[in-house]
Parts: structure tokens; sequence; C-alpha cells
């Protein structure tokens, strides 16, 4: 069954931001190389229950919290969201090395984003 795995944060100014939840819950966040408004948040051990997540500057369309969820053939499950009357906000990308994401609509307007984990992607 597909769960979320990952957090993402959006932020007017994603330094403030940062240090507040470095200050708040001591998370450990740092900017991703490759990238020049992202950044990641390791919120704890792997071993204890949660999930990661980061923090990007904010845009028109992504506002507030995403939460990505990890399919395991993410074709399939942007069809799926089709079928049910979601929508495709983002098409399917590569991240490299890591795998790939799309972000999508429910029926009711909310933004989340599907991964699907390849080490191949992009490459």
């Amino acid at each position: 069954m597909p769960r979320v795995v990952h957090f993402e944060i959006s932020s007017d100014n994603p330094e403030k931001v940062v240090a507040f939840y470095r200050m708040v819950f001591g998370w450990e966040i740092f900017k991703w190389s490759g990238s020049q408004e992202y950044w990641l948040v390791n919120t704890g051990d792997d071993d204890l229950p949660g999930i990661d997540g980061g923090i990007y500057k904010r845009s028109k369309l992504f506002r507030g919290i995403v939460n990505s969820i990890d399919v395991p053939d993410i074709d399939a499950y942007i069809e799926k969201v089709k079928q049910h009357h979601g929508s495709v906000v983002s098409e399917k990308r590569a991240i490299p090395g890591v795998g790939y994401i799309a972000y999508c609509k429910d029926i009711e307007g909310t933004i989340f984003g599907l991964t699907q984990a390849d080490d191949n992607a992009g490459k």
C-alpha cells in the first residue's frame, strides 16, 4: 500500500524558515546541491517513526505543506488519479539518482506528490 514518505514546506523566505525549524525542533537542514531554492530536512533517526522532507521557495501554485506518496509505478498512479477525477499539475520528471516525481490535485484541489524510487533516474 503506498505511503506518505516525504513532506515539503513552502516559504516566502526559506532561510528564515530553515532557522525556525532548526531552533524549534533541532532538525538537521541543509541546502540540496543542485538546487538554489531547496533545503533537505532530516527530522530524526531513521530507526524511529516519521518522515523527512524539504523546504522550498513558495510559488503561486505550491503553497503550504505538500505530502508525497511513494508508489511502485508512477505512470500507473498518474492514470489512477485522472480516472478518479483528479488532475496532474506538474508532469513526471526525473530527480537524478533518486527517482521520479509528479504533482497532482485531488478532487477538492489539494496538491500532493507521487514519487517512484529509481537510482537510475535522469541518467
